[in-house]
């Protein structure tokens, strides 16, 4: 272990960077130059536990921990199944609860039943493809879109949707309502293979100090 190396942090922006700095903070991990709003700095370091924190979007904190720019990373769990990059999973942080759904109206529901090849949007593409093509063994057509998909079923660009549902109300407000779904969303922490062999004493303190936090908070 080198003793001089930061170990560092990548943080998808907004909620998940708050509630992971509230957690860190519970085991002895801060960065107060973090906590100035007004600050413009991108890189945040605590030089005495030789820890440095940056903010990212979530779909790129996979990718800065693929290529080892981060040690370490916190991100959604459809960030993960999206990206697919070479990380290491190990554990479940268990806040930013939600799931990834198939949605659409009622009477989608028989397209799905009888395997039908129907048109699906999403911003999740991957997801939907794996889903679909490996899961269910359904020919579908895909339509990637960024903003609001629900929009897909009401101008019927699409049948249904992939999307993530957090209380489900933008569905219900729209007609629309859960179908199938995919799987369980949350924050999950990510590390970079080589810095789990490198840092692995450093690394596996903190998985381990963080279950036991989580199991007390439980």
């Amino acid at each position: 272990m080198n003793e001089d190396r930061y170990l560092t942090f990548a943080l998808g922006k907004g909620r998940l960077a708050s509630k992971t700095l509230a957690l860190l903070e519970q085991i002895g991990i801060t960065c107060e130059e973090m906590k100035d709003k007004d600050s413009r700095k991108l890189i945040f370091v605590n030089e005495e536990l030789k820890l440095r924190f940056f903010l990212s979007k979530g779909p790129d904190v996979p990718t800065y921990v693929e290529y080892g720019v981060a040690d370490i990373g916190v991100v959604g769990k459809d960030t993960i199944l999206e990206e697919n990059k070479n990380v290491y999973e190990v554990l479940d942080l268990g806040f930013g609860k939600c799931r990834m759904c198939v949605c659409g109206p009622e009477s989608a529901r028989e397209l799905l039943k009888h395997h039908e090849r129907i048109r699906v949007a999403s911003k999740y593409t991957n997801i939907a493809k794996d889903y679909f093509y490996n899961k269910k063994h359904q020919t579908v057509d895909i339509i990637k879109l960024n903003g609001s998909v629900e929009l897909g079923p009401l101008v019927e660009l699409s049948d249904v949707i992939v999307d993530i549902v957090e209380t489900g109300s933008t569905l219900r407000e729209n007609g629309l309502e859960v179908l199938e779904e995919i799987c369980p969303l949350s924050a999950r922490m990510i590390v970079n293979p080589v810095s789990m062999q490198m840092e692995n004493q450093r690394i596996r303190k903190l998985i381990t100090d963080i279950r036991k936090k989580l199991e007390e908070n439980a």
